[in-house]
């Protein structure tokens, strides 16, 4: 297993176990109605199933707990589209502000790149300046706006999708 350390976290490949805090910090950022479209965090089995097995990290502090987590979602099960991937970044509250989402993206880039996937692409909502702002530190580019993508508690959503190509994979 490969790591990644900085002064506050250790990067590492998520783990089952890992998975109650992860699911933790993924109902903080569905409680901010700014992260995401869904409106509960699911449970292991459906989480795991929707999510690629080698590209899914935790950022762990010294204390062992999850501060944040990074993971692939193929778009689609076609072959064509085998090497494109959408990816989540979510960061604890307590720790946001720390360069964790960068750190997390930065490797899940990396790791993707490995897996053969050419392009990374994100949907964010548009308020979600933040995360619009570290996908773009990263190398991702605003593809464009959707309109309309989706409700939220009765109220539609505009989504940025961006994207970042790989300059390693896929050429």
């Amino acid at each position: 297993m490969q790591t990644t350390t900085n002064s506050l976290v250790t990067v590492s490949e998520m783990l089952p176990e890992h998975y109650p805090q992860v699911q933790d910090i993924y109902a903080h950022g569905i409680a901010t109605h700014n992260a995401t479209l869904e409106t509960t965090a699911p449970g292991w089995e459906e989480w795991d199933n929707k999510h690629m097995k080698s590209c899914r990290f935790v950022a762990l502090t010294e204390a062992g707990a999850v501060a944040g987590w990074a993971a692939l979602t193929p778009v689609s099960g076609r072959c064509v589209y085998r090497g494109v991937a959408e990816d989540s970044v979510y960061i604890h509250p307590a720790h946001k502000g720390q360069g964790l989402g960068k750190l997390l993206l930065q490797r899940l880039v990396e790791a993707s790149e490995r897996e053969g996937v050419w392009t990374l692409q994100a949907g964010i909502l548009k308020e979600n300046q933040a995360s619009i702002k570290l996908h773009g530190q990263c190398g991702f580019r605003v593809v464009g706006i959707r309109e309309r993508l989706g409700q939220l508690h009765g109220q539609w959503r505009d989504v940025c999708l961006m994207e970042r190509r790989s300059n390693i994979t896929g050429l």
